[in-house]
């Protein structure tokens, strides 16, 4: 009971308040009562939170055809109870009446909902009978991403494409490694049973506690999504040249840097995801400066040999990882971002030595906030080229790059059977020179 009540509370902060999924999990912003439960029961919340998150515009329909009229507001979280609940028969292998009785017993200790016990278990009580016909003819691809995401990725990639991208965020993600450089991919491969993905990184489909996980301590590897650890890897050879990761922050990107012998500054304006930066370098034994700074005000004692910019922007290419990002942005964030992004973009230029490699990336698959932003840059006259990738560069790139040469990968991508369902975040990358 301890671990429903959690995972409706949680629920609840997210989709009402406007949380983050992770800060609701981890950190300082830790929910209390999540903190205090066994690591089992951590896990069930987690499980029902991303299938909760997963499958809301689907739940949300199914109760449009369960209930009569909807539920008044400031009734204590009957919605968010039955939202659970309604994963729980639908999604887990968790039986009818347990589902059923846990949310009636969850609704008769919240004072304002327990008028709605009654409800709860009636409308519970006829999903059960009457599931297969209150299923038909529902979309879950369409219902399960919000109508402003579907349109805009129906826009950009086709509607075949955004389909497929929305299939890739039903399912949940394998958890993918990257190792330091020298370690035999294959014996890793074998002692954490992963699979190698056609970048080199690994991935773990059911990997439990990652502290647990053979090579945790010792600092061998480091959690990082396949498509997160390519543009790191499109700054070429760092080792000995002096480089800034702006925007640094979990980290990932710059225990590569640092790993590939680079001179590593990590700038990110968040004092709390920097520490999170520096306890991971440290458990990795790699060294790299930090630095908290505001990068629209924040300039270098001298300029960079490499940069690489992870800018700010709306994740969507993330939700296979972060089922509540959906939930959270709004189209109108993204006019915002992309303005930001323009400033942190040509204020790094400057920062760059001449013949120096600018890599600007973004988890996001939105135009405006890739494509977009390095066709305005050029038009522009400054004193910066596009430096084409190629696929004969490192493995894992054939079938991730435009016609213009940057890479962009698609949740979709890479998502067979052998590789998991969803293959990768959604992610964009352009490589820049500066040529004076």
């Amino acid at each position: 009971m301890p671990a429903r009540r959690t995972a409706v509370t949680i629920l609840g902060n997210v989709v009402h308040q406007g949380n983050m999924l992770a800060a609701e999990l981890e950190g300082p912003t830790r929910n209390p009562h999540y903190g205090e439960l066994a690591n089992n029961d951590k896990a069930l919340v987690r499980a029902i939170l991303g299938l909760a998150l997963r499958r809301r515009g689907e739940i949300a329909a199914l109760l449009e055809r369960l209930l009569d009229r909807p539920v008044p507001e400031k009734t204590g979280r009957v919605l968010d109870i039955l939202h659970v609940a309604i994963t729980q028969i639908l999604f887990m292998d968790v039986a009818d009446h347990a589902a059923v009785s846990l949310a009636v017993e969850n609704a008769g200790a919240d004072k304002k909902a327990r008028p709605y016990k009654g409800l709860i278990n009636a409308v519970l009580r006829r999903l059960i009978r009457e599931r297969e016909e209150l299923q038909a003819g529902l979309d879950p691809l369409v219902l399960n991403t919000p109508e402003w995401l579907m349109t805009r990725w129906t826009a950009s990639y086709g509607a075949e494409t955004a389909r497929s991208i929305a299939a890739a965020h039903v399912a949940e993600p394998g958890l993918d490694i990257t190792l330091k450089p020298g370690l035999d991919v294959a014996e890793w491969a074998e002692k954490l049973n992963a699979k190698v993905m056609p970048s080199g990184s690994l991935r773990i489909a059911e990997p439990g506690r990652v502290e647990e996980l053979a090579g945790y301590d010792e600092g061998a590897w480091w959690v990082q999504d396949a498509a997160a650890a390519l543009p790191a890897r499109l700054l070429g050879d760092v080792s000995g040249l002096k480089v800034a990761e702006l925007c640094a922050a979990p980290g990932g990107k710059t225990a590569q840097l640092a790993a590939a012998g680079g001179d590593v500054v990590a700038l990110d304006i968040s004092s709390t995801r920097l520490n999170r930066v520096t306890r991971n370098l440290k458990r990795l034994k790699l060294k790299a400066r930090t630095l908290e700074a505001d990068l629209g005000t924040w300039e270098p004692d001298e300029p960079f040999d490499a940069i690489l910019l992870d800018a700010p922007c709306s994740a969507t290419g993330t939700a296979r990882r972060h089922p509540d990002m959906p939930w959270l942005k709004r189209e109108t964030d993204i006019a915002v971002l992309a303005e930001m992004q323009g400033r942190f973009l040509r204020r790094a230029i400057q920062w760059l030595k001449p013949g120096g490699v600018l890599v600007y990336c973004t988890c996001s698959l939105e135009p405006e906030e890739g494509e977009g932003q390095i066709e305005t840059l050029l038009s522009e006259g400054l004193p910066v080229e596009r430096a084409p990738i190629s696929a004969t560069e490192f493995a894992g790139l054939d079938g991730l790059l435009t016609e213009a040469g940057d890479l962009r990968t698609l949740p979709n991508l890479w998502a067979c059977e052998e590789h998991r369902m969803g293959g990768l975040d959604g992610f964009f990358a352009c490589r820049l020179r500066r040529v004076s």
